[in-house]
C-alpha cells in the first residue's frame, strides 16, 4: 500500500518523517497525472502547490483551523488528503466531486473558491468571528495563480493589516494565472524573488538571544536596530509597508523549509504574509513546458503529455479571428482581457498587435473602466472577458459605460452552461443582468460565423455599448448567419403552425431537436431564433408567429435572469389571447456534469421541451 493510500487527514500526515513525506509528494504528482489525463481538469497549478499543501495540512488541521483557497482550482491536493481519494475517479463528473472547494463535500473545505482575488476578505472575516466568539483555531489565506493582481486583495490587506488579527496569508507566487502574470505587482514580486533571505537570521538572532540572560527583554529593545539591519539587506516591501509582517522568499518546493516556516507563523499574533515561490507543473515536464496549455485540460496521454480528442475551432478561436482582421482595418480597434488572452481567444492578436492587447490581470472592474477610458478618447476597445467573472464589472459597466453611452463592445464568452466547473462558472446570469442597463445591446450568435458578422457589425457600425455572448465549444447543427449589418433581428428555422418555441443562441439547435421530436406526433412547431435579446424585437416575433397561439420561451438561463417575463408581458400586450409558457434552469445554482447530462437534470433538453409542447397541446384537450 502507498503512503497516500493511508492518509485521510491531518493526524496521518503528522506521523509520518521527513522522507516519507517526500514520497507521498510524488506518489501525490503520479496520482494527479494518472487521473486528470482520464477525468480532464485543472493540472498544472495542483502540480506546482504539492509540497505546500503538504505542509499546510501538516502544520494545520483543516478540519478545525481554516484554509481559504484563492483561486479553488488549486486545491486537488487539499481533496485528496483529506479523505477523497477512493472519489477522484469522479472529478468534476456529474454526481462526482467538484474541481473547486465545496463546503457540502467536506468539513475541510472552508469555503466555495471559483472567483479570484477574495481570499483574505474571506479569512479575515473567519478571524474576526473566531475573536469575537472566543474561539480557538488558526485562519490561512492560500493566494494563487494571479490572484494577487486583482485589486480586492489589497483592500483585504489593509484591512487585515488594521485589524491586527492574527491571519496567515500565503502568497504562492507562480508568476502565472493561466497565462504569464503581468503589471507593477508582478514585477515587484520578481524583485522580491532575487534577494537574500531574511527570516534564517532574524531566526538565529532570536534563539541566540534567548540563550543569554535577559535575552528576552534585550530583543524587544533591539526591535529598532533589527529592523534597520532588515532594511538594510532586504528592501522593504509593499507588504510591510502596509503593516503586515512579512516572511521570504521561501521555496515552495522545499517541504522542510515550508513545515518549519509555518510552525513559526503560526506563532505570530498579527498578520503574516509568506512569500512562496513555485513552478506551476512542478514534476511533470509537458506541464513545466506548457502551464497555459495545463492549466485546464481535458483528456491527455499521461506519458507524452498529448491533448486526446483533437481541436475544433471555437466560438473563442473565430472571435480571435475577427479580431485580428478588424483591428488591421482599423487601427482604433483595441483589446482588453483580463489575465486570459489565451482563454478568449486574443494569443494571435497580442502577437500582431502588442501595443493595442491589453492584459490588465484578474481585475475585471478596471478592465471595464478602463475601456471606457480608451472609447471616450476615441478608440475601439472590445473587453474579452468570461461572463462569469463578468458579474463583477456590473458597476463598472453602468457608471462608466452606459452612462456616457460609449462605444464599447464586450465579448462575453463562457455564455450559458460550461459543464464540468459548475456553480462558480456557469454563464447564467448576463442576460439579466445585461438587460438592465440603459443603452445596452445584447446580441447572441448561433455560430461561429454569426460571431465573426455580429463582432464587425458592433465595431464598425454599432454605437454604444455593445454585449455579444457565446458560449463554450464550437458550431454544432447550425453553421451558417443570419446577421446582416444588424437588420435581421429574429430567424425562423421551422415553419409550423401548431406552437413556437422562442430561443436564442445555440440553444436553438435544442429546439430544433424538440420540433423533429414533436413533428413525429404530428405537431408542427415553428422555431424561432432571436439574434437580439435587448432591444427585444417585439414587432418582429409578433409578424412571424401569424397565427400560432401556443408559444414556449426555451433559455438557458436561471430564473429571473433571462428574457421570459419581459418578452411575455410584451407579447401579450398585442396578442392578448396568446399562450406563453417558459423553461428554463429554475431558481438554483448549477451544478458540474456535462452538458447533455446537466441540461436533462434541469429540464432543458430535447425531450423536456418537447414534452412540455405536449403538455401544452393536453392541456387544451
Amino acid at each position: 500500500m502507498s503512503i497516500l493510500e493511508k492518509i485521510r487527514g491531518h493526524e496521518d500526515l503528522r506521523s509520518l518523517t521527513d522522507e516519507q513525506r517526500t514520497v507521498l509528494c510524488q506518489e501525490i504528482r503520479d496520482f494527479l497525472i494518472s487521473h486528470v489525463s482520464m477525468t480532464g481538469g485543472h493540472l498544472a497549478s495542483n502540480l506546482g502547490v504539492v509540497e505546500l499543501t503538504v505542509a499546510l495540512e501538516t502544520v494545520f488541521d483543516t478540519q478545525k483551523d481554516r484554509l481559504v483557497f484563492d483561486v479553488g482550482h488549486q486545491s486537488y491536493v487539499h481533496k485528496l488528503l483529506t479523505g477523497r481519494q477512493a472519489a477522484f475517479g469522479t472529478l468534476r463528473q456529474f454526481g462526482g466531486i467538484a474541481g473547486f472547494p465545496k463546503p457540502s463535500e467536506s468539513d475541510t473545505d472552508a469555503f466555495v473558491a471559483g472567483h479570484a482575488s477574495s481570499s483574505v476578505s474571506i479569512a479575515l472575516g473567519m478571524a474576526r468571528a473566531r475573536t469575537l466568539l472566543q474561539e480557538d483555531y488558526h485562519v490561512v489565506a492560500l493566494i494563487g495563480d494571479g490572484a494577487a493582481t486583482g485589486g480586492m486583495v489589497y483592500e483585504g490587506l489593509n484591512d487585515a493589516s488594521y485589524s491586527g488579527e492574527p491571519l496567515i496569508i500565503i502568497l504562492n507566487d507562480n508568476e502565472m494565472s493561466i497565462d504569464r502574470n503581468v503589471g507593477g505587482m508582478s514585477k515587484h514580486l520578481s524583485k522580491l524573488r532575487t534577494k537574500e533571505r531574511y527570516l534564517g537570521m532574524k531566526e538565529r538572532y532570536r534563539r541566540s538571544m534567548q540563550r543569554i540572560p535577559g535575552g528576552k527583554f534585550l530583543y524587544s529593545l533591539s526591535s529598532g536596530a533589527k529592523r534597520w539591519i532588515k532594511r538594510s539587506i532586504l528592501p522593504t516591501t509593499i507588504f510591510e509597508n502596509m503593516g503586515l509582517n512579512y516572511l521570504g522568499p521561501i521555496d515552495g518546493h522545499d517541504l522542510a523549509e515550508l513545515i518549519r516556516v509555518l510552525k513559526v507563523a503560526k506563532t505570530i499574533k498579527r498578520p503574516v504574509l509568506l512569500h512562496v515561490m513555485t513552478q506551476k507543473g512542478c514534476g511533470y515536464v509537458p506541464a513545466e513546458e506548457k502551464p497555459s496549455q495545463f492549466h485546464g485540460v481535458g483528456r491527455f496521454d499521461p506519458v507524452s503529455g498529448e491533448i486526446l480528442g483533437g481541436s475544433s475551432y471555437t466560438f473563442s478561436n473565430a472571435f480571435g479571428d475577427a479580431m485580428c482582421r478588424l483591428a488591421i482595418e482599423n487601427e482604433r480597434v483595441c483589446a482588453i482581457t483580463a489575465a486570459m488572452p489565451g482563454g478568449t481567444g486574443l494569443l494571435e492578436f497580442k502577437k500582431l498587435f502588442p501595443d493595442r492587447l491589453f492584459d490588465v490581470g484578474i481585475a475585471e472592474e478596471h478592465a471595464v473602466s478602463m475601456a471606457g477610458g480608451l472609447a471616450k478618447q476615441g478608440m475601439i476597445p472590445v473587453v474579452a472577458i468570461y461572463s462569469t467573472f463578468l458579474q463583477r464589472s456590473f458597476d463598472q459597466i453602468l457608471q462608466d459605460i452606459a452612462m456616457l453611452n460609449l462605444h464599447v463592445v464586450f465579448a462575453v464568452d463562457r455564455a450559458g452552461l460550461v459543464g464540468e466547473d459548475g456553480e462558480t462558472h456557469h454563464g447564467v446570469f448576463d442576460v439579466g443582468y445585461l438587460r438592465q442597463i440603459p443603452n445596452m445591446t445584447v446580441l447572441c450568435p448561433a455560430s461561429t460565423q454569426e460571431l465573426s458578422d455580429m463582432l464587425t457589425w458592433a465595431v464598425q457600425k454599432g454605437s454604444g455599448p455593445i454585449a455579444i455572448r457565446y458560449p463554450r465549444g464550437g458550431d454544432g447543427r447550425l453553421t451558417e448567419s443570419a446577421f446582416q449589418d444588424g437588420c435581421s433581428s429574429v430567424c425562423c428555422h421551422t415553419a409550423g403552425e401548431d406552437a413556437a418555441v422562442i430561443t436564442y443562441g445555440t440553444t436553438a439547435e435544442i429546439a430544433l431537436q424538440s420540433a423533429e421530436q414533436l413533428e413525429a406526433d404530428g405537431i408542427a412547431v415553428k422555431v424561432l431564433r432571436l439574434l437580439s435579446v435587448d432591444p427585444l424585437p417585439v414587432d418582429a416575433i409578433t409578424q412571424q408567429l401569424g397565427a400560432v397561439s401556443k408559444v414556449l420561451i426555451a433559455e438557458e438561463a436561471c430564473a429571473g435572469s433571462g428574457i421570459h417575463e419581459a418578452l411575455a408581458w410584451s407579447l401579450h400586450k398585442k396578442l392578448e389571447k396568446l399562450q406563453i409558457e417558459s423553461i428554463d434552469l429554475g431558481s438554483r445554482f448549477v451544478t458540474h456534469g456535462s452538458l447533455s447530462q446537466l441540461r436533462k437534470q434541469l429540464g432543458i433538453d430535447a425531450d423536456a421541451i418537447a414534452n412540455k409542447v405536449r403538455e401544452v397541446f393536453r392541456d387544451e384537450n
